[in-house]
């Protein structure tokens, strides 16, 4: 498999992928500040980014807060945060905005737009067929299973369901 042109895995990629997990993985005992700063340092990005990204995923306000104080939803962004350090041009993301609140949600997936609209490609990996609507384009798998690539106005079409998950679960059906 290649990405971006090289070998999946290959060490030259390091700097050009990011990747958020689906559990924050910050340092609970540092502040944000010195979460980025930290990260920073690692992939050789300068303070000025790290007070970019701090504004990016809306975190000034917290900048001076141990991580290990903060809600679930402020360390999914500090997580987010470092994976943007190095303007990946691939994020790959886990459960972006699982248990985290509408209005939270709502503005991530305007970030995740944003980025996108930038030039960075971003994969989302979701059970939850309403964020798959938010996708401009989708690979729906089952157990492991490749079912489908379209669009979600494509799935709805092939399957004549609006709703995308009673839409999905008609393709699976279909597949078995």
């Amino acid at each position: 498999m290649r990405v971006l042109g090289e070998a999946a895995g290959s060490a030259s990629l390091r700097p050009r992928v990011g990747y958020v997990t689906q559990a924050p993985s910050v340092y609970a005992d540092l502040t944000v500040r010195e979460n980025l700063s930290y990260f920073a340092r690692i992939l050789d990005v300068d303070d000025a980014r790290v007070e970019e990204v701090l504004g990016e995923v809306d975190l000034r306000p917290q900048a001076g807060q141990l991580n290990g104080s903060l809600s679930g939803g402020q360390r999914a962004r500090v997580s987010l945060a470092t994976a943007l350090l190095n303007r990946p041009e691939v994020l790959v993301l886990d459960e972006p905005t699982v248990g985290l609140d509408p209005v939270l949600r709502r503005d991530l997936w305007q970030l995740f737009h944003g980025l996108a609209e930038g030039g960075s490609t971003l994969l989302v990996s979701s059970h939850v067929m309403d964020e798959a609507d938010r996708c401009h384009s989708l690979i729906l798998l089952r157990e492991g299973a490749f079912v489908g690539s379209l669009t979600p106005d494509e799935l709805r079409a092939r399957t004549g369901q609006q709703d995308l998950e009673a839409a999905f679960l008609a393709l699976a059906e279909e597949a078995r």
